[in-house]
């Protein structure tokens, strides 16, 4: 499985915001849309990541507010991205390595989605369901050796 197979299912939805945005609307745009990230982008191009840890970190730092304080301030400005044919165990591995929960998409230079860890474990266990589901038919419908009878299915 690869990120593109996540991005067709989520869709193609951005949120997006600059780096000399105040990180007050930021923080107003991810709750009006319930979403944990932002990707800031300036020029056409991917810059940072600001997701609620950097916000969170950020309120602590400046007194319990966020003050007058600039998207570009507070935002990780070296964010993991993968690209739409990244494999899936390897993005697994690199947002478990960095403790990370938000990964942009980069075809190129171009932003083709952003994917949560829960897009991936929810990815994950829909492959296994079905591949469960795909064995359990098999079983049922073994074929019978010449000679054989067909046991009563238990399941």
């Amino acid at each position: 499985m690869k990120v593109i197979d996540i991005l067709r299912v989520k869709g193609g939805t951005l949120y997006t915001v600059q780096p000399d945005q105040p990180l007050a609307e930021a923080v107003t745009t991810m709750a009006e849309y319930d979403i944990g990230s932002l990707v800031v982008m300036e020029h056409g191009d991917l810059v940072g990541m600001l997701t609620f840890r950097e916000v969170i970190a950020a309120v602590v730092k400046n007194g319990g507010s966020v003050g007058h304080l600039l998207v570009r301030s507070v935002m990780d400005d070296h964010p993991l991205t993968c690209t739409p044919e990244t494999e899936m165990d390897e993005v697994r591995r690199m947002m478990l390595g960095r403790h990370a929960r938000y990964m942009p998409v980069l075809g190129g230079r171009t932003l083709n989605g952003v994917i949560s860890f829960y897009d991936v474990a929810k990815a994950v266990v829909d492959s296994q369901d079905f591949e469960n589901r795909m064995l359990k038919a098999y079983i049922r419908d073994w074929p019978v050796e010449e000679g054989e009878t067909q046991p009563e299915s238990k399941l």
